[in-house]
């Protein structure tokens, strides 16, 4: 079911020679099918025509077209889409069915007068917004590029956490090792002075007979 948003537009009266379309501003799709009407108005003397459906901002898409004259009709489809033009009194109608939420967009027709000369074709108009539901349960379904981005980044983040992990115990190991080493360095340093304070004996008293440590007598009590 196809839900209109707003009335039928018309064109407005244009000069001889040119062609206006107007379209529906929004068409909300909920089972895959979608019937988009192109109203035109033209005035000159063609007799061939052509009108298309382009999908995108800049019309980058030909979904399908439709070409007719006085006695023969033709239509063709891209193969990315089930569609088909019907030619109707200035009005060109666009069945598409099968359609899926990421066909959602903008969606515009094009309508040329392609002979007898001069060719003409209208100015770009507003076009139509088409949302395409999807089913409620696929509405938290990742697409396959979703999934394809997810499945590759999960391993730049795990090269990025272990790579985390080694620096800090990298860091913290080195850490260690630097405290150690100035611990121990400074242990050294202070053994190096207690052995420095040890009391060393004067040349001159190597040659006596009683300890460098011995008290000096006093002879100054003996004398009378």
């Amino acid at each position: 079911t196809s839900v209109f948003l707003t009335f039928s537009p018309s064109p407005p009266p244009l000069p001889e020679n040119k062609i206006l379309v107007a379209q529906h501003p929004l068409l909300i799709v909920a089972n895959k099918t979608a019937t988009l009407a192109c109203n035109y108005t033209y005035n000159g003397t063609g007799k061939e025509f052509r009108a298309s459906l382009h999908k995108g901002t800049d019309s980058a898409v030909e979904v399908c077209f439709i070409s007719w004259n006085t006695t023969k009709i033709s239509s063709n489809s891209n193969k990315e889409f089930s569609c088909q033009g019907i030619h109707d009194k200035d009005k060109v109608i666009f069945n598409l069915w099968n359609m899926s939420a990421s066909q959602t967009d903008i969606y515009f027709c094009k309508i040329e007068a392609m002979y007898p000369p001069p060719y003409v074709y209208n100015e770009k108009s507003n076009g139509t917004v088409i949302h395409v539901k999807g089913k409620l349960g696929n509405l938290h379904r990742p697409t396959p590029i979703q999934t394809q981005e997810a499945q590759s980044a999960i391993p730049l983040w795990i090269m990025v956490a272990v790579t985390g992990v080694l620096a800090f115990y990298s860091m913290l190991i080195t850490a260690v090792f630097i405290n150690y080493w100035q611990k121990s360095k400074k242990n050294i340093y202070h053994q190096s002075d207690y052995m420095n304070m040890t009391p060393r004996h004067p040349p001159y008293q190597k040659n006596k007979g009683y300890p460098s440590y011995a008290p000096t007598r006093d002879y100054t009590a003996y004398r009378s």
